[in-house]
């Protein structure tokens, strides 16, 4: 079997490795990869970012394939069944957390492709119950983006609550799957990028935004809540400024730069900085189930497994316009 392993946090690359093919143990499942999206927070596991990963490990939690095997007492799947693999691959189900709803949280809660190996890979193991059906409306390489980039995109901007108009920070696989939602539900977007990034701003405005400009720029408009999915401290302060009264801005991402100090009357008027972390099976199950009525479109540039580092590095230097994904 081949895949890609992270050997080595903080070098920035995978290896290419010849493995075995894994057997599923008890409530497992084996799944034979056709996609796997490549996600910001592959980067940071790669990039030592994050702490601590399970070494080896082969990385990838937007994992889109067929069921080739079953453990011992699986029922929710048959061989066939094509299933998606997310970041969260279990958690205890009986801390305060998981008890409550917010399994999200749980402090004994295991990862997909950073504490159990992951999708960029030929074949991948996940628990049946922590794995998702997905709408048969998607390809496979269309759906992969949706099971992080949207599951937690999605829960980012539930935080937003009623808010008509939403700051996007970094237009990338996320944004772009929220963008269509909120188009949907009759909100306007304001679609910040990187400076000069004409691409993204094209995609934004192709995809319903009201305005598009660079993450330094005023809106027209104050703005009912931003959601920051560029990983950039320095972006916080200057969205509570763009904020009204009483806004929300929801940062999303598992990692961020430092963020600088920043005086206090931007979040006075009851501003809300809040973070978003990690996902719950109800965000994916709401998620997968709106997705298909928008409809929900994903751009999606497909490589090949061998090609993971450029896939990751494309994505590191800003080069991806949407989303990258690893075919097998």
């Amino acid at each position: 079997m081949k895949r890609m392993v992270l050997n080595e946090p903080g070098s920035g690359t995978l290896e290419l490795e010849d493995g075995p093919v894994p057997e599923p143990g008890p409530g497992e499942i084996r799944v034979r990869v056709r996609a796997c999206g490549v996600c910001r927070t592959d980067l940071h596991v790669v990039d030592a970012e994050l702490p601590d990963p399970r070494i080896p490990i082969v990385p990838g939690h937007e994992v889109v394939g067929v069921v080739d095997a079953l453990g011992e007492g699986v029922s929710r799947f048959q061989e066939g069944d094509r299933v998606g693999i997310p970041w969260l691959a279990s958690a205890c189900g009986t801390c305060p957390y998981c008890r409550s709803g917010r399994e999200n949280l749980c402090p004994k809660a295991v990862f997909t492709g950073y504490q159990v190996d992951g999708g960029y890979a030929e074949c991948a193991i996940a628990r049946a119950d922590y794995a998702l059906p997905l709408p048969e409306q998607y390809g496979d390489t269309e759906a992969a983006p949706l099971l992080c980039a949207g599951l937690i995109g999605h829960r980012a901007y539930r935080m937003t609550g009623a808010a008509k108009r939403i700051g996007l920070y970094g237009f990338g696989a996320a944004a772009h799957i929220i963008c269509q939602v909120a188009v949907f539900e009759e909100r306007e977007v304001f679609a910040f990028t990187r400076e000069g990034d004409d691409d993204a701003q094209a995609l934004a405005r192709s995809l319903g935004a009201t305005w598009t400009g660079a993450s330094t720029e005023a809106p027209p408009v104050p703005l009912d809540a931003a959601i920051l999915f560029a990983p950039v401290g320095e972006l916080v302060p200057i969205a509570l400024s763009h904020v009204v009264p009483g806004g929300v801005v929801v940062c999303a991402g598992i990692h961020m730069s430092d963020i600088p100090s920043f005086p206090y009357r931007l979040l006075w008027e009851e501003r809300v900085l809040r973070s978003v972390a990690n996902l719950t099976r109800r965000d994916a199950e709401d998620f997968l189930a709106i997705a298909p009525r928008v409809p929900v479109k994903t751009q999606v540039t497909p490589y090949p497994l061998d090609r993971a580092n450029e896939a990751l590095n494309d994505l590191r230097t800003g080069h991806l316009v949407g989303a990258a994904v690893l075919i097998p």
